[in-house]
């Protein structure tokens, strides 16, 4: 073992291999306080240039999980599969597919975050249900899932602490786009919930965090690499952020949305990407299944009434009104709507994702800040995506506001987002790859 920090920077500068006693060292190091800043955002620095190697990375992923506390989920019976998505616009995919594949037999555990910058929070949008608790005791996190089949709320300030300060320094040292890095921290979260397996979804496209198709691939291949090293059975898939996912953006309004998902009327791109998720959750619990097969479970459980019913219960457990499944009313609103129309006639070409997220903030949807406040009622319910045909003057977003005085703004973001051309255009596809421990292939299905 190196001797000392600077022993420990100097290596990873010349591009050698850490043993994993030098990544303990740093990371138990710069927790304590022990080690400056300084020497540690060069040891971050010497990362971002050389990389890790596959066991370096899962090295450094272990030693922040044992940085804290885990959430262990033995007693619960059955299975159990996480399922994580890297954010997006809209992106209101785990209040479906989760009840989805509880309804199927596969309890389905989550740890979740709130919403900063373009992109939207789980727990921003279930705050949204009047009197939801989004943070439980771990008992508490495992009553509500044996009980309900799944369970969704934020991790507490003692699951991997290490991630938590480490995040603040690259965030100050340039280092936040490490790609080796971002996959270990999102993995010591997720490999702390005793799952049986996790499935990823990593988005691709203008509203994603990862814009380009082939760092999208890295980043799912990274983060499969490392769960299965660490003897957690993990898969994923890359999925387009191209346009908003379904016609709603907001809180309230993307609950609603998801609701009506599972009541069987849910938009055809957030039903693609769920029956892909939950189809990939069936197979990490070990289901011998095939995509045909899973489809027909999927929407015999909408049909039958039993994933909403999951959802109900799943709602109740955590404190929340399960009335708001059957009455919308009881969601907070926004108090004016403004209908932005098509200034031509034509085929939608584009739709800036990071744009429109950008714009839903400037509604009251989202949060610049930590510490701004949200408005839950606001947001936009798109009438049209990608690809459809469209009338001057037709309706193409309804605005939810709380914020009268940025609608002007708003509405010169829409304008600028939403392109419309003569030609035809064809509708994306929206699940693009599936990435497992064999390695990366089309999406078939």
């Amino acid at each position: 073992m190196a001797n000392g920090m600077y022993e420990i920077i100097s290596k990873k500068r010349d591009g050698q291999e850490l043993e994993r006693e030098e990544i303990a060292f740093v990371i138990a190091g710069y927790v304590k306080g022990e080690i400056p800043d300084y020497q540690v955002a060069a040891w971050l620095m010497a990362v971002y240039i050389r990389g890790l190697s596959e066991r370096e990375l899962a090295d450094l992923t272990e030693i922040m999980l044992d940085s804290g506390d885990r959430i262990p989920l033995d007693a619960v019976d059955g299975k159990k599969i996480d399922k994580h998505s890297t954010g997006g616009v809209g992106d209101k995919i785990s209040f479906v597919v989760a009840p989805l594949v509880a309804a199927c037999g596969v309890h389905v555990p989550m740890l979740s975050g709130r919403g900063l910058g373009h992109t939207g929070g789980t727990l921003d949008k279930l705050e949204a249900i009047p009197g939801l608790n989004v943070f439980l005791e771990a008992a508490r996190f495992r009553e509500v899932l044996a009980s309900t089949g799944m369970v969704i709320c934020g991790q507490t300030e003692n699951i991997v602490p290490a991630d938590k300060k480490l995040y603040a320094l690259r965030d100050a040292t340039a280092t936040v786009s490490c790609l080796p890095l971002i996959a270990s921290s999102i993995m010591s979260k997720k490999l702390a919930l005793g799952s049986d397996g996790i499935v990823l979804d990593v988005k691709t496209g203008s509203g994603a965090f990862m814009k380009d198709e082939k760092d999208s691939l890295r980043l799912c291949q990274t983060m499969v690499a490392i769960g299965e090293k660490t003897g957690r059975p993990t898969l994923g898939i890359i999925s387009s952020m191209d346009q908003p996912l379904g016609r709603a953006v907001g809180n309230s309004l993307e609950i609603i949305e998801s609701i009506e998902a599972l009541k069987g009327k849910g938009p055809e791109d957030v039903m693609e990407v769920t029956y892909a998720l939950g189809y990939c959750m069936l197979l990490a619990a070990g289901q011998k299944i095939d995509y045909p097969q899973a489809l027909d479970k999927f929407r015999e459980a909408i049909a039958s009434g039993l994933a909403l019913d999951v959802f109900r219960r799943f709602i109740a457990a955590q404190g929340g009104d399960p009335g708001v499944c059957d009455d919308y009313s009881l969601l907070p609103a926004a108090r004016e709507k403004i209908e932005f129309t098509a200034p031509v006639s034509g085929y939608i070409a584009r739709i800036d994702s990071f744009a429109i997220g950008m714009a839903a903030i400037d509604t009251g949807a989202g949060r610049r800040k930590k510490e701004d406040a949200i408005a839950y009622g606001s947001g936009f319910v798109f009438h049209a995506n990608l690809g459809d045909r469209i009338e001057k003057g037709q309706p193409l977003v309804t605005i939810h506001s709380d914020r009268p005085e940025k609608t002007p703004a708003v509405l010169e973001r829409l304008g600028e987002a939403i392109r419309i051309e003569a030609q035809p255009v064809a509708r994306p596809k929206m699940v693009l790859h599936l990435v497992d421990k064999e390695g990366v292939r089309p999406w078939p299905y």
